[in-house]
């Protein structure tokens, strides 16, 4: 692989990452809960679980 390549490929790799990552909403957020509510209880985390009580349920 050239050096040209591999430095379009990291750039590529890095817009696609910052991408995603300003698709999620923000924890507490309503769009946030809603994702939650609709996501199986047995796949949430610790930490999702713990900030869905505190943002979602007791408001």
């Amino acid at each position: 692989m050239t050096r040209t390549t591999r430095i379009a490929l990291l750039a590529l790799t890095a817009m696609a990452s910052l991408s995603l990552g300003a698709c999620a909403h923000e924890v507490g957020s309503d769009g946030w809960c809603a994702n939650l509510r609709d996501k199986p209880k047995g796949d949430w985390s610790a930490s999702e679980a713990t900030n869905y009580a505190r943002y979602c349920l007791f408001k």
